[in-house]
């Protein structure tokens, strides 16, 4: 395998994956696939492309670079796309359904026993032009275990209880890093879309994830002060809002693992599961998966048990752009369980299939990635907002969560963050907004 680098409706996203056998016909050729996937990663997903291309006989030509939304962008205006893209969120794939780029998989994968389906549409009779090669489960605050004075906390009053009590002890509550290149922000994103999500209910998300709900509202004005009150309080993270905002994502939680911790709490997705053991660390081996714990985020009191309220859930989609028999022998591989079953099956993976099949295979390693895979493949669970908002739309909300955090010692600036994002919002055209199923 070689190694380089609207106005219509985005059908169904293919969510849980039914149990065809996944055995992809020779069919000879050469595909190219472009995803974002670089490094470690990239290596794991060129691992599923290598078992297609030994069952198959099919040749697959891996483009790995971080700026895949604009290199399919170029590649497509330049009538020169890949055979198979895979993008990490369904607003980009519903503006090539929009476009006529990206070719409908009904005829493709037929039906498949068992499999769940997401609607995704706008307009128009369903039709499906994605599969999910992988998920992450989010809504989740991660610690080293041992590290909590208690037991982990159930409810929102009870998490601002312990980040509390641990400043009070000398420790730093919270690992928060916002620095990500072009994207900085978005884990402040994934915060008030938590926050939002466990705190309002899965209608209130619904409706602001789909741009139905105004940005100067009650609940998401709230959402955006209680992570404010929790966060940019003296001592709650490592140096600070100013440092946060220049500490990468990637790194943010490394001190967890030092002696005595850095900090003790981080709020991410399911994918810290490989990026923990990835940590180098002075003086001390990597840390292992029996090392660290999660527990779900926190529910607004009364408002239900957080291991059975609706969850964040983010993927990534494959859509194909070339119709040929080559690239839908691939499509059909990576729907099915062989396909999905490789990448969740690599050591220190913190890869999850949305096929809950797979927890009977034994494919998951330890019993913490049984139990992410567990919580992921039952739901309830909505989908990252911000990652279903028009572009315009989700990178003004990558900037004012920057905006925010530097300027928390203001107490007009979220006034003014909130009007400026919500002048967005209602001059974007209906047609390119999206409408998931939540709570479901």
């Amino acid at each position: 395998m070689r190694r380089s680098l609207g106005r219509a409706l985005l059908g169904i996203l293919l969510l849980g994956l039914g149990a065809c056998s996944g055995t992809p016909e020779p069919a000879g050729g050469t595909l190219t696939v472009l995803a974002s996937w670089e490094g470690a990663e990239g290596a794991a997903f060129e691992s599923v492309l290598k078992r297609f291309e030994d069952e198959s006989g099919i040749e697959v030509d891996y483009r790995g670079t971080r700026s895949v939304s604009q290199v399919l962008r170029s590649d497509v205006q330049k009538g020169r796309p890949p055979d198979i893209a895979v993008l990490p969120n369904p607003g980009e794939l519903a503006r090539y359904v929009e476009s006529g780029d990206l070719r409908p998989l009904t005829d493709v994968l037929g039906e498949l026993p068992g499999a769940q389906w997401l609607p995704l549409q706008r307009l128009g009779t369903p039709v499906y032009h994605t599969v999910v090669v992988k998920a992450d489960l989010k809504s989740m605050i991660w610690y080293r275990r041992g590290s909590l004075p208690g037991a982990p906390p159930r409810t929102w009053a009870e998490l601002v209880a312990l980040s509390g009590e641990l400043g009070a002890r000398g420790q730093t509550p919270w690992c928060l890093g916002m620095e990500s290149q072009s994207t900085s922000g978005w884990p402040g994103t994934d915060w008030i879309e938590d926050i939002l999500l466990r705190r309002s209910g899965p209608e209130v998300y619904q409706r602001f994830a789909a741009g139905e709900l105004p940005w100067t509202s009650t609940e998401v004005r709230q959402a955006w002060q209680d992570w404010g009150q929790l966060v940019a309080a003296p001592g709650a993270a490592r140096g600070g809002p100013d440092g946060s905002l220049l500490l990468g994502f990637g790194d943010s939680a490394k001190p967890m693992f030092t002696s005595p911790p850095g900090c003790v709490l981080d709020h991410f997705a399911s994918s810290r599961v490989s990026g923990y053991q990835q940590y180098e660390l002075p003086g001390r081996s990597k840390p292992t998966v029996d090392e660290f714990d999660f527990f779900p985020f926190p529910v607004r009191e009364g408002n239900g048990n957080p291991a059975v309220e609706p969850a964040g859930v983010s993927a990534d989609l494959a859509g194909m752009f070339t119709d040929s028999e080559a690239a839908q022998a691939l499509m059909r591989y990576l729907a099915s369980e062989r396909g999905q079953a490789v990448w969740p099956a690599e050591e220190t993976s913190a890869t999850f299939s949305i096929n809950r099949n797979l927890l009977d295979q034994g494919v998951y390693r330890d019993a913490l990635s049984v139990r992410v895979a567990e919580r992921l493949t039952s739901g309830p669970w909505c989908f990252d907002a911000s990652d279903m908002m028009p572009e315009t739309m989700s990178d003004a909300f990558h900037r004012a969560v920057l905006d925010y955090l530097g300027n928390t010692g203001d107490p007009g600036e979220l006034d003014r963050l909130l009007e400026v994002l919500e002048r967005v919002r209602v001059e974007l055209p209906a047609e390119e907004r999206l409408n998931l199923p939540c709570g479901r």
